[in-house]
């Protein structure tokens, strides 16, 4: 185990989707020391309420998966939000991290850091070889500028942190919002609606053309915590120091659009509004950091979308 007894395992943002299935990941393999805060005892955008935590707390490991997130109309609308609160929660929990001696740090990124033409599938080596993409631009920027803080903490003092870049995730706890949430939990909440209303057709956002790789967060937090543990001995000696976490499934939207209608039940004839942006065309990640450590992910993506559609009409 990375850490036991009176040592502290902080998850800042145990309440999310990634957060929550770290939070069950870790007590799976035994740790009881979990500390987790929720938004009304700890605002990870206040800098002297963070301070005071790490006095209090000393936790002796960190993953931070607290940040603001959402889907392409989230990300394009609220651009400064995205910047703002982003390099806000990332600055406050690193810096003090850092300043209160917390001996491993993993920071999640996104796989949104890459170039949007980027070379499939996508090796750690591509950051900032080319420009992103505009849509997401302002969380991608606010994520290279946690990753880069971690990156010179670590060649400056010598510290054992390093940032994690997860595919697109869904799973327990998802957002659902109408509009501000990912493509899986929106087309859930959309195919769910129309087929209880009896409407004929769902429109779906853009072409249908471009590809996405799927991982269950149960998935990628069982990779996060490997990582945590037992790093591969030859990491810090590469020029960078964040890991690709992806399931290596990939599906075209229209696939995964049709995927979900089957799931569903719904029967009605599924639209593609090419007035709204596709984002990235293709996005998949190259993991082989993470395979040759032995990491396979187990859930398929049919059965991940079957129990997240089941979790939604009971709770929605």
């Amino acid at each position: 185990m990375l850490i036991s007894g009176k040592e502290g395992f902080f998850v800042a943002g145990h309440n999310g989707l990634v957060g929550k299935a770290i939070v069950g990941e870790l007590k799976k393999r035994g740790y009881t020391n979990i500390i987790c805060a929720p938004r009304s005892e700890l605002d990870l955008m206040d800098p002297h309420a963070v301070k005071d935590f790490f006095a209090s707390q000393r936790p002796s490991c960190v993953i931070l998966a607290a940040a603001k997130v959402g889907g392409i109309l989230a990300n394009n609308e609220l651009r400064a939000d995205f910047i703002y609160q982003n390099l806000q929660i990332q600055n406050n929990v690193i810096w003090q991290a850092h300043l209160f001696d917390v001996k491993r740090l993993v920071f999640l990124g996104s796989s949104c850091i890459y170039p949007r033409d980027a070379g499939q599938p996508i090796p750690e080596s591509s950051l900032m070889t080319s420009p992103l993409e505009f849509t997401n631009r302002p969380y991608a920027i606010a994520k290279i500028a946690g990753m880069e803080l971690i990156d010179s903490l670590r060649r400056q003092h010598k510290r054992d942190y390093f940032s994690v870049m997860p595919t697109n995730l869904y799973g327990p706890g998802d957002n659902y919002h109408p509009s501000h949430s990912h493509v899986i939990p929106a087309l859930i909440r959309r195919f769910v609606e129309a087929k209880k209303i009896h409407e004929p057709t769902v429109k779906v956002w853009g072409s249908g053309r471009p590809k996405r790789e799927f991982m269950h967060s149960s998935d990628c937090a069982r990779a996060i915590v490997d990582l945590a543990e037992s790093l591969p001995k030859d990491f810090f000696k590469s020029d960078w120091s964040h890991i690709n976490i992806g399931s290596g499934q990939e599906v075209s939207i229209e696939e995964l659009a049709a995927l979900i209608a089957k799931i569903v039940g719904y029967r009605g004839k599924i639209i593609f509004d090419t007035s709204k942006p596709d984002g990235t065309m293709k996005k998949l990640l190259d993991c082989k950091v993470l395979e040759k450590m032995g990491f396979q992910a187990r859930m398929s993506l049919e059965e991940g979308l079957s129990q997240a559609v089941i979790e939604f009409k009971e709770k929605y």
